[in-house]
């Protein structure tokens, strides 16, 4: 958002916004997983925005590695096009928070996912269909 409205960029400031809007959803996804799991149900929705889309067609892990490469490729992005450099100290905080965080949660979510699988692949106390 910050380079929309520096070089006056419509597209840019837009785009700013609707990646802020994402961003909240997927927290919002997240925690309400986190509460699920903490009341010991079965959750409603998906870690993000992308799984949730997948699970419609019976494909939420690949949708949600799909998500973690989209993920991986902005912080990338960030970091080599130089933004990283532009950012505040307060700013520099909240992205070394998020994406320590991102890349944390990631890979708890497969440690997860893979101790509640058996050997074939199902879930713990799912029968295989």
């Amino acid at each position: 958002m910050r380079a929309g409205i520096l070089y006056s960029n419509h597209f840019l400031l837009i785009f700013g916004q609707f990646v802020i809007v994402w961003a909240v959803i997927d927290v919002l996804l997240n925690v309400s997983r986190i509460i699920f799991h903490i009341l010991g149900k079965k959750p409603l929705v998906e870690f993000c925005i992308i799984a949730q889309i997948g699970s419609i067609f019976n494909r939420s892990a690949l949708f949600l590695a799909v998500d973690t490469l989209l993920s991986f490729s902005i912080i990338c992005l960030v970091l080599w096009s130089g933004w990283i450099k532009n950012l505040d100290l307060y700013e520099s905080y909240l992205w070394y928070a998020a994406t320590t965080l991102n890349l944390i949660s990631i890979s708890l979510v497969n440690i997860f996912s893979e101790l509640h699988l058996d050997a074939e692949g199902n879930t713990y106390g799912q029968s295989p269909t």
